[in-house]
């Protein structure tokens, strides 16, 4: 089996997978706690990439054809 990342929490009593993935018994995982501190430190960068994509794929941008692909 590839090596996969899952989003998880835990309830104070078990890690509860955040989406259905189908494991196998006695599958081997590696469990990384994620400070609650780093998400706040993301955030504002994900947001900044989020409006940068947005930005480069907006509403407004024209459709390329292939013909318009160029390639070294």
């Amino acid at each position: 089996m590839p090596s996969i990342t899952l989003n998880a929490h835990f309830d104070g009593q078990s890690i509860i997978l955040d989406e259905p993935f189908q494991l196998p018994s006695n599958a081997r995982l590696l469990v990384t706690v994620v400070s609650p501190s780093m998400d706040a430190e993301r955030e504002p960068w994900a947001d900044l990439a989020g409006t940068g994509l947005a930005q480069a794929y907006g509403d407004d941008e024209p459709e390329y054809s292939l013909t318009d692909v160029r390639h070294p």
